[in-house]
């Protein structure tokens, strides 16, 4: 049976695995699923129809799949999926989707949402991504694999983060933001490739100088974006991490692509 302690609220319907810790003053929803090994630390409130996966790690105050904070809400049966392995830190708020989105917010496995941090409805986070200290998620953004935001950083609706970017701290994200990218600044300018991320991750220095070389082509020359990444997709057909960053660009979303200031692609 789950430890529950005393002062801990679970209404009847919620399903919690056997060895699930639930601490002091928590409150847990009749919809809510908590998978095996997850504990709460202690004044943890969870409701609506929220399922979250084995291994989490919950602190005080947060709150996690409460109410939207969209207008239109109108209190449709949405749902927030956590995944595996999550940790999340004192005061993050996580909001499920909306029917004006996917009716869902989807968080991957191995994340870390850091003191502060703030998801909105219709966001789909990706696998070990981390949201440092106060990053704010607007409604339906989209984050990739590794993707970094830093810490008080804010994320516009609708943007895209590729996988393994880096937004830094305090810079306001507007645009779509390159897979391996590195934005900074407020409003964030693209400012590089995340070479400190490509490093850690272990991906080969071959693969790294064809990513800059190609950062280069894409950004460094006039004319029509999506007509370049076409045809740096031409010319490197065999190479995966240019691959994955000229699809991201062609296949576009609802704002534009973050792009560097004057010069700085060449120096990149």
């Amino acid at each position: 049976m789950p430890d529950i302690h005393p002062t801990a609220f679970v209404a009847e319907g919620a399903r919690l695995a056997d060895d699930v810790v639930v601490g002091a003053f928590c409150a847990i929803g009749p919809h809510v699923e908590i998978g095996a090994g997850s504990v709460l630390r202690s004044h943890v409130a969870v409701d609506g129809r929220t399922t979250i996966g084995e291994g989490a790690q919950i602190f005080p105050f947060a709150s996690i799949g409460h109410q939207p904070q969209d207008l239109k809400y109108r209190g449709e049966p949405s749902r927030l999926v956590i995944g595996r392995n999550a940790l999340i830190r004192e005061n993050v708020t996580i909001n499920p989707g909306t029917e004006g989105g996917a009716m869902v917010t989807e968080i991957g496995d191995d994340c870390a949402l850091l003191a502060g941090a703030h998801v909105a409805h219709d966001c789909r986070i990706g696998n070990n991504v981390i949201l440092v200290n106060n990053v704010m998620v607007a409604g339906h953004v989209t984050i990739g694999d590794f993707a970094i935001l830093g810490g008080g950083s804010a994320a516009h609706q609708y943007v895209r983060i590729g996988a393994h970017a880096f937004l830094g701290g305090l810079a306001g994200l507007e645009n779509d933001l390159i897979p391996f990218g590195m934005a900074i600044g407020n409003r964030a300018h693209l400012a590089g490739l995340n070479l400190v991320g490509l490093k850690r991750r272990g991906f080969e220095r071959d693969g790294i100088h064809a990513l800059r070389r190609a950062f280069k082509e894409l950004f460094a020359e006039a004319g029509v974006l999506k007509a370049r990444a076409a045809e740096v997709a031409a010319a490197h057909p065999d190479d995966e991490l240019v691959q994955e960053v000229t699809a991201f660009i062609t296949a576009g979303g609802d704002r534009a692509i973050c792009t560097p200031r004057s010069g700085e692609a060449r120096a990149a």
